[in-house]
């Protein structure tokens, strides 16, 4: 254990008061596990003005003894455009490209005061990982870099500018960092095989996770349970962004009207409940379309708290990922294993997600985009919920899905990182 020196600068785009990413909270669990742990914790983070959505209430998840510089940023489509044009190269790598000037600058101040002895930088946005890599080309402190998920990959960015400069980070941290960090089983694989001359410990397993401590500050409302217990109606969540490709609903919402239209589900024995979609009114064109808005309600951003407490209260929750993304694991899929609600998963089987949810039981697993597997799945799902077939884990096993527990690990490449620099 490294005890001197345990100064930290976390570079971060997501962190509170930001509102509509889960991403935020591995960065928020893993500071505060560091700085219970003896590290003197900074975020470097964007400035509020370029969050396109933010709530005062939110600065209190951040604990009182982290430090929080935020340099300027603006989102490049919504800020520094004209009448919504603006020079492409503008938004290369992402749109608050504006971030990497201010952070680089705010990032290199705070150094030379302060000396940290290890830089983190964090994806999804991937300016943070440009910070991080100037600021240690600059200052010679080790880099460890969380990408979490793959960046560049044979499709993806689509944009060949944008996967140019993902590749360059790609190969800066290959060359710079003490390591680079992933989230999930498939992604670690994804580039022990796409560069087999790297080192095969370079590439680190952290997992995503769920927050042990939010979800110990929430409540659940006895009142509200028992509301659900003296109702047949079932209650199905999905809480969080439904983006049109990754997480298309299509095939879901045409499987809810054929069973419907075959009376095997109506108003008052079913309803589907999507919570903070982002693109809320082309899926109420498709719901009315289909002559589904009786039974699937489109409901608006709450809290996270509120959001993990509706979490405990339904009778199941659903989660959609399509087979592109069998190397990523959302962060919702812990949040679902600590719920301890049966979970519906529309995704892949043979996908990291499949395979975790798989492992800790509480789930019918079908393709997102098969409707005739859907409407099966669905009704198998209603039946097996009536007559509680699902088994639930102990709360040692939970604890094993959580952040903290991960972030043990993360703790270790930390020290690792130092060590090697001495």
């Amino acid at each position: 254990m490294i005890k001197e020196n345990k100064n930290l600068v976390y570079i971060a785009y997501h962190y509170p008061p930001i509102l509509g990413s889960s991403g935020v909270h591995r960065t928020l669990a893993f500071t505060r596990f560091l700085q219970e742990q003896g590290w003197q914790t900074t975020v470097l983070t964007a400035s509020l003005q370029a969050y396109d959505r933010w709530e005062e209430e939110q600065l209190k998840f951040i604990p009182q003894n982290i430090k929080v510089i935020r340099a300027f940023a603006r989102n490049t489509a919504k800020q520094l455009s004209v009448k919504g044009k603006y020079l492409s190269w503008m938004a290369l790598p992402d749109n608050w490209q504006s971030w990497i000037v201010g952070g680089f600058f705010r990032g290199l101040k705070h150094i030379y005061h302060q000396r940290p002895s290890v830089i983190v930088s964090t994806y999804p946005i991937a300016s943070a990982h440009i910070i991080g890599y100037l600021l240690h080309k600059t200052t010679k402190i080790p880099w460890v870099a969380d990408f979490r998920d793959p960046m560049a990959q044979a499709d993806y960015p689509t944009d060949k500018r944008k996967k140019k400069i993902f590749e360059w980070i790609e190969k800066k941290a290959i060359k710079h960092c003490s390591n680079v960090i992933l989230t999930a089983p498939g992604a670690v694989d994804f580039y022990r095989s796409k560069f087999p001359d790297v080192a095969h410990d370079f590439w680190q397993l952290v997992p995503n996770g769920f927050d042990q401590e939010i979800f110990d500050s929430v409540s659940i409302c006895q009142a509200d349970n028992q509301a659900n217990k003296q109702t047949d109606k079932i209650t199905l969540l999905h809480s969080g962004v439904i983006y049109p490709s990754e997480r298309d609903p299509s095939a879901l919402f045409t499987a809810i009207s054929e069973l419907k239209q075959q009376g095997e589900l109506s108003q008052n024995n079913f309803k589907l409940l999507l919570r903070a979609t982002g693109h809320d009114q082309q899926y109420q064109e498709k719901l009315a379309a289909l002559a589904i808005s009786d039974i699937v309600e489109l409901a608006p951003p709450i809290p996270y708290k509120s959001a993990l407490q509706e979490m405990l209260t339904v009778d199941g929750l659903l989660l959609l990922q399509a087979d592109n993304c069998d190397y990523q694991i959302p962060a919702k899929a812990y949040e679902y294993i600590r719920a301890q609600k049966p979970v519906l998963a529309l995704t892949s089987a043979e996908g990291d997600t499949g395979k975790l949810l798989t492992s800790a039981g509480l789930s019918c697993i079908t393709p997102l985009n098969d409707k005739e597997k859907i409407k099966m799945a669905l009704i198998e799902f209603i039946k097996k919920l009536k007559n509680n077939d699902f088994v639930y884990l102990n709360e040692q096993e939970i604890f094993h899905y959580s952040r903290q527990y991960h972030a043990k690990t993360f703790e270790q490449l930390l020290n690792k990182a130092v060590i090697k620099k001495k």
